[in-house]
């Protein structure tokens, strides 16, 4: 089978979750064309998962201090560019074209005429969940940003909506829990902005992760680059994670058991989205302003009991792709969610059980 990949490339979290998706594409034997857009080729790393693949400058938002730039966001769109890249993109020959929140090949098959599955936390937003914000315009771009013909949404409940839960790597590494130690990832923030907050607690270690060429510590804060393998270990060994609220990672420490804070991106309504609905189900902690204080407030608690397992997903997903084409989608919600109740009986949160 011949795929056709898009991914949207602002952040790491759609990267993550496609890395999931080449694996169990490969395990498959399927032949996939992979299709980033979002940010500069020179941006992205760890990139072995996708052979020889296509990228262009897409869409994305321009932050400051954690805060979307709206009027700067409309500077920096080049829609002509767009437009050139949308009809350059050959969408044919395709026996499916899947889509992760990326405009370019998403309107060129769509210009095309081509039928195009949509897989991502976007999404979920078109059903009825947690929600910050949602108005006529944001509807609009959630379904007009990167259109798809079969929508297929993720998200950490199910909400008792027809959607799947989150795509998680089921690692290699021993996932273990060092007191004191925890993982930072605020890909909108810059270290001037995260440091000075860290500073009062001298008695944790944080693992700050940033665009810097190389590693260094000053005392009890460890600065690192961009790197999957030593994300992954200290994402494994950490007590907690302090995130924005995307979904990939917040999805990640879930999974793995880890005390989670999150700070939503100002002007995002699907990160403030996601901050409802962590809040709701009980599995993090939310700080509209991440200073001193939320972190000491926060950094005391204890970490879950157990983790939330989410089954292999992505095996599904795949094994469903290829073998249907894209039918009979109950089904495949139906049995994964049967799946992680079982495996986490204890930790399903009552207030939306089925």
């Amino acid at each position: 089978m011949k795929i056709l990949y898009g991914v949207q490339g602002t952040g790491n979290g759609h990267i993550t979750r496609a890395r999931i998706m080449a694996k169990a594409l490969a395990e498959a034997g399927a032949q996939v064309d992979w299709v980033f857009s979002g940010r500069e080729r020179s941006g992205f790393f760890d990139m072995d998962a996708f052979g020889n693949y296509q990228s262009y400058q897409g869409l994305t938002f321009v932050t400051r201090s954690g805060r979307v730039l709206f009027f700067k966001t409309a500077l920096a769109a080049n829609l002509g560019q767009l437009y050139q890249d949308i009809r350059h993109l050959n969408v044919d020959g395709y026996d499916l074209i899947i889509n992760d929140f990326e405009p370019v090949s998403a309107w060129a098959a769509r210009r095309a005429g081509k039928k195009v599955i949509g897989i991502s936390h976007q999404n979920a937003f078109l059903y009825d969940i947690p929600k910050y914000g949602s108005n006529l315009a944001v509807n609009w771009f959630m379904r007009n940003f990167a259109p798809v013909d079969l929508p297929i949404g993720l998200h950490w409940h199910h909400f008792n909506q027809p959607i799947l839960p989150p795509l998680v790597e089921h690692s290699h590494y021993t996932n273990i829990s060092t007191p004191r130690h925890y993982l930072v990832y605020l890909p909108f923030a810059g270290l001037d902005d995260i440091v000075p907050q860290l500073r009062a607690f001298p008695d944790y270690h944080f693992y700050i992760y940033q665009p810097v060429p190389a590693a260094y510590d000053e005392g009890h804060i460890h600065i690192r680059p961009f790197s999957r393998e030593g994300f992954q270990q200290d994402l494994h060994r950490c007590e907690g994670v302090i995130c924005s609220a995307g979904f990939e990672l917040p999805s990640e420490a879930i999974h793995l058991g880890k005390k989670l804070l999150v700070q939503p991106v100002a002007g995002q309504m699907e990160q403030k989205s996601n901050a409802i609905a962590l809040d709701q189900l009980g599995y993090g902690s939310v700080a509209n302003q991440l200073n001193a204080s939320a972190i000491g407030r926060w950094l005391p608690l204890k970490p879950p009991s157990t983790p939330r397992h989410y089954p292999d997903v992505a095996k599904a997903l795949v094994n469903w792709l290829i073998n249907t084409g894209g039918e009979n989608f109950e089904h495949l919600q139906k049995q994964l969610w049967s799946d992680w109740q079982s495996s986490n009986s204890e930790n399903t949160s009552p207030h939306f059980a089925k």
